[in-house]
């Protein structure tokens, strides 16, 4: 007995009741996957009055559930309806109460710029991966530069402030352009054209690859993977100066230096007067890129935190338990619909039965037969008269052509004797009697006077 005491208890150990397995693989799916980005287009979306949202997201062959409560949505900048496109940040989870995989949507933003936002990240990340951003492959920039490059449109406001900082800070520098478009679907190969020359020709020592401010679309050949990896792969120094300070696109990443603006650029690449204060500005720039690494890694840390407290937040349970009275408010209103519309036609199929069986539809039935019936009486007297006027003509033809007065009428007689008696043979007379000679119109009484037997 103590040998099987041990088996019994780990197979109870291993029973589930379905409200506990729904809850163990509802935690799987919050902790493993966490925050998950996915676009899609609206279907079946859902707006109780409860204020939350239910919707599904659907491709060309899946879809899934989605829920968004009103604390989320009453952030999204836009009304969505069913067949638009959006780009969602959700948290994979399970709706225990029914068992269903579904997404709790965090954010929502309409695809286009969400899809750029899309393909940004996952060009960060599949570079970031490959070490491409990595602080060790970065170069210091040289603190006396021979010489400047600047990748930038020849007409751009951009190249105009470049060389005006440049002229202030070291008037002497010799200053190489190497025009190209920034914008467009023709910049990419352009700018990775320009740095590719620069490197040939190898007549500066740090190049600034630039532009100014703009639209994420604007800027979206700086975010270009063969732009990122000539950057990267410049034996120059390259300073990324794109845009505005809060404009961040791949080739800052991939540069030996980002600078928050084309001007600031230049500042950072100019021999300045004072070495010491050259110095104090890479300190600064180094600083804050420690500040922002730092930032990154506690923000990552808050967010896991978050995402325990959240695990053992009562709102979760909140949420599941708002979403199930809707969803039996749907229900509800559902059947009582579905009870509403059985009792309207079991009324229209009552009210069709006694319209069939009311007495001035019966009575009209029955003078419509009586009618019929009369009609097919007088045709069947009518035909019957037909068939007797003509059988009573057949007989009268048939009688006509038997009867002796037709044979009469061609010229013929029939001979008899006073008696009646039909004479056919010239024996049957002896001369002297009187016979009677019947034609068709009358007769003769006639005296034989000789006979003739032959």
């Amino acid at each position: 007995m103590n040998h099987l005491e041990p088996a019994s208890q780990s197979r109870q150990q291993q029973i589930f009741t379905v409200t506990r397995l729904n809850s163990a693989v509802r935690m799987i799916l919050e902790q493993d996957l966490g925050l998950v980005w996915l676009t899609g287009e609206l279907s079946n979306l859902a707006m109780p009055s409860s204020g939350h949202w239910y919707f599904s997201l659907k491709d060309m062959s899946a879809q899934v559930r989605c829920a968004m409560f009103k604390g989320n949505n009453r952030r999204v900048p836009f009304r969505p309806q069913d067949g638009m496109q959006v780009l969602v940040q959700a948290r994979v989870s399970l709706y225990e109460p029914r068992g269903d995989y579904q997404l709790i949507i965090e954010s929502m933003q309409p695809a286009g710029d969400g899809m750029l936002a899309l393909r940004f990240e996952e060009l960060k990340r599949r570079l970031g991966a490959e070490g491409l951003f990595d602080e060790g492959r970065k170069r210091p920039l040289p603190r006396e530069p021979r010489a400047v490059g600047l990748v930038t449109s020849a007409t751009g406001a951009a190249l105009h402030d470049m060389l005006t900082v440049l002229r202030r800070r070291a008037p002497d520098l010799p200053v190489f352009i190497y025009p190209t478009q920034v914008q467009g679907s023709a910049a990419t190969a352009q700018i990775v054209s320009a740095i590719l020359l620069a490197n040939r020709r190898a007549e500066v020592d740090v190049l600034i690859v630039g532009r100014g401010g703009g639209s994420l679309e604007d800027l979206w050949c700086f975010n270009e993977e063969a732009v990122a990896r000539a950057i990267a792969g410049s034996a120059i120094p390259v300073v990324s100066a794109v845009g505005h300070e809060v404009d961040v696109t791949i080739s800052d990443f991939a540069a030996d230096l980002r600078a928050p603006t084309p001007s600031a650029a230049a500042e950072l690449v100019a021999p300045d007067r004072s070495a010491r204060a050259q110095r104090l500005v890479h300190l600064r720039q180094r600083l804050s890129q420690a500040m922002s690494r730092h930032q990154v890694a506690v923000r990552h840390g808050f967010a896991l935190l978050q995402k325990r407290l959240d695990h053992q937040d009562p709102k979760r349970r909140l949420e599941q338990q708002s979403q199930r009275l809707d969803e039996l408010d749907r229900r509800l209103q559902q059947h009582l619909r579905d009870r509403l519309h059985q009792g309207e036609r079991r009324l229209a199929s009552l009210a069709m039965r006694l319209q069939a069986r009311s007495p001035e539809k019966l009575l009209a039935i029955g003078k419509r037969r009586h009618q019929l019936a009369e009609e097919r009486l007088h045709a069947l007297i009518a035909k019957r008269q037909d068939l007797a006027h003509h059988r009573l003509a057949m007989l009268g033809a048939r009688l006509d052509g038997i009867s002796p007065l037709a044979t009469l009428g061609r010229g013929y007689a029939i001979v008899r004797t006073p008696s009646g008696e039909v004479i056919r043979r010239a024996s049957q007379v002896n001369a002297g009697q009187t016979l009677i000679t019947t034609l068709a119109e009358g007769a003769l009484r006639v005296r034989v006077d000789e006979v003739d037997n032959r």
